[in-house]
């Protein structure tokens, strides 16, 4: 499966965006999807993960940086899955990359956000966050 982001842009402090990641070359239906960030000069971060359609726990998981703003849903029948972000912050800044990962998230709290948990990195959309 190949995965590619999109819908980024500038937007001002407190305001909204919502990124899509469009899957080609397979259906979504076996694979969680993650949502990762990465600023500059900073590492890679976790920000939220969504269970595939075929699992038995209809979950969906968020970083502690984005919990309350940020909403991870998907739409199978479309192949894509949508990151809708509000009350963005400048520490939102960030190019934003999806993921997959078989069936499930990482349950374990200790290993969900790592990256190498996941695979099938798209190229990223820039989200710029400011006034």
């Amino acid at each position: 499966v190949q995965l590619q982001a999109s819908g980024g842009g500038l937007v001002q402090p407190g305001g909204s965006l919502r990124l899509s990641c469009a899957a080609s070359g397979s259906d979504l239906d076996y694979y969680a999807i993650g949502w990762f960030r990465q600023a500059p000069g900073k590492e890679r971060e976790g920000v939220a993960c969504i269970n595939s359609v075929r699992s038995s726990l209809n979950s969906s998981y968020y970083s502690d940086s984005v919990k309350g703003r940020f909403t991870i849903s998907r739409d199978n029948a479309k192949k894509t899955v949508y990151l809708q972000m509000n009350s963005l912050h400048a520490e939102d800044t960030a190019a934003y990359y999806c993921v997959t990962r078989f069936r499930v998230c990482p349950v374990a709290s200790s290993s969900r956000w790592r990256p190498d948990e996941y695979n099938n990195e798209g190229p990223g959309t820039l989200v710029t966050v400011s006034s």
